[in-house]
C-alpha cells in the first residue's frame, strides 16, 4: 500500500475513538512511519499522559502517538483485517494518552473485543 493510502487509512481509523474523548485529545500529533525503531511494535505513544498532568504546567511539545505501517501490512490478512488492526493500535495508543497503563488497556481491549461480539452476534 503506497504511504498516502495507509495515511487515509489511518485518519478514517481514528473515528473509532469517541467522539466524547477525541474533543479531550490536546497537544497529540499522529504520525504515520514505515518501520518501529524495534520489532514487535504497532504503535507507540509518547509524551506525559493526561493525569498526570498539572494544571499550572507551561507550554510543551506534543505528545506523539506513532503508527507502524509494515507491521500492520505483515500482519493483516486482508483490507478489513487491515483496517481493524490500525483501528485497535489507535484504541491502544490513545489509552495510553489517557493514563491507561498496558495491562489495564489489554483488559479494556478483552472488553471491546468481547462487546462487539455481542453486538453481531447476540444469541
Amino acid at each position: 500500500m503506497r504511504p498516502a493510502e495507509f495515511d487515509r487509512l489511518v485518519e478514517r481509523a481514528m473515528r473509532v475513538i469517541p467522539p466524547r474523548f477525541r474533543a479531550r485529545l490536546r497537544n497529540v500529533v499522529f504520525l504515520v512511519e514505515r518501520e518501529p525503531p524495534q520489532p514487535g511494535l504497532l504503535g507507540l505513544y509518547e509524551g506525559r499522559p493526561l493525569p498526570e498532568r498539572g494544571v499550572s504546567e507551561s507550554f510543551s511539545m506534543p505528545d506523539r502517538i506513532t503508527i507502524y505501517q509494515g507491521p500492520h501490512e505483515r500482519m493483516a490478512r486482508s483490507r478489513e483485517d487491515l483496517e481493524r488492526l490500525v483501528e485497535e493500535t489507535i484504541w491502544h495508543e490513545v489509552a495510553h494518552y489517557f493514563g491507561m497503563d498496558e495491562s489495564r488497556v489489554r483488559r479494556a481491549e478483552r472488553r471491546r473485543r468481547l462487546a462487539a461480539r455481542r453486538r453481531r452476534d447476540p444469541y
